[in-house]
């Protein structure tokens, strides 16, 4: 008899303002963040929420509220600020401001950089900071592909944009029935608070609210029928 090997799948929640940097409020927090809380327990999936310090700052009661629900608290720097237009000064500043607020709540061990960009060059500031995990590369761009630098620390890309999840069913699942394991999916919660008529860019917009929360549910369900295991990303590290 065959024996197949679980998929392992991690949900990644980018928990930040509402669509940066497009935006600067935060109706995710207020709004969206516990109607996905609640679907995730629901659907009994631990997830790894990416949360930038000023979220931790603004909204501790939100942050305390994913630690208690038993989720992995990540890491997002500190304001949202592109590390592609950092120095090195300035990058140590927000990694390390960031470390600070998010860990008066819980152990903070992953990071993942604002848009999925971060330069080699700062690993080193991350080892520093006692994180094991990187998650600021993504399988669907170049970057990826290209020569890295040694780190100890341990590289867990994205697999797919937060978009694709709000597609329709025929077109999302032949797409994620084609990804390899381990599976990383993003999503944030802006997108379930309708946004669809504000002036955005459309695949930040389309689908957002109940849909994207139907959506997200459909996806879980899809993947948990097809052997998937959901895990925090920590566990990917270890």
């Amino acid at each position: 008899m065959i024996s197949h090997s679980p998929t392992r799948v991690c949900l990644t929640v980018d928990t930040e303002q509402d669509c940066p940097p497009f935006m600067s409020s935060f109706r995710g927090i207020e709004e969206g963040l516990d109607l996905l809380l609640q679907l995730l327990q629901q659907e009994d999936v631990s997830a790894t929420f990416f949360t930038t310090g000023d979220v931790a700052i603004k909204y501790p009661p939100a942050i305390e509220k994913i630690v208690l629900a038993g989720h992995e608290l990540g890491c997002h720097g500190q304001t949202h600020r592109s590390f592609m237009t950092m120095d090195e000064h300035a990058a140590e500043d927000e990694i390390r401001s960031a470390s600070d607020a998010l860990r008066k709540f819980a152990s903070v061990t992953s990071f993942r950089a604002p848009y999925l960009a971060f330069p080699n060059r700062f690993l080193g500031l991350l080892e520093d900071q006692a994180f094991l995990l990187d998650s600021s590369q993504a399988k669907y761009k170049l970057s990826y592909y290209r020569s890295a630098d040694p780190t100890t620390l341990k590289r867990v890309p994205a697999s797919m944009t937060s978009s694709v999840l709000r597609l329709p069913r025929w077109v999302r699942e032949p797409w994620m029935s084609a990804l390899s394991s381990p599976i990383v999916l993003l999503v944030h919660p802006w997108e379930f608070v309708d946004l669809r008529r504000e002036r955005l860019r459309w695949d930040c917009r389309f689908n957002t609210g109940r849909v994207a929360l139907d959506r997200l549910r459909s996806v879980l369900q899809f993947l948990r029928g097809r052997n998937a295991v959901f895990l925090p990303i920590r566990e990917l590290a270890a």
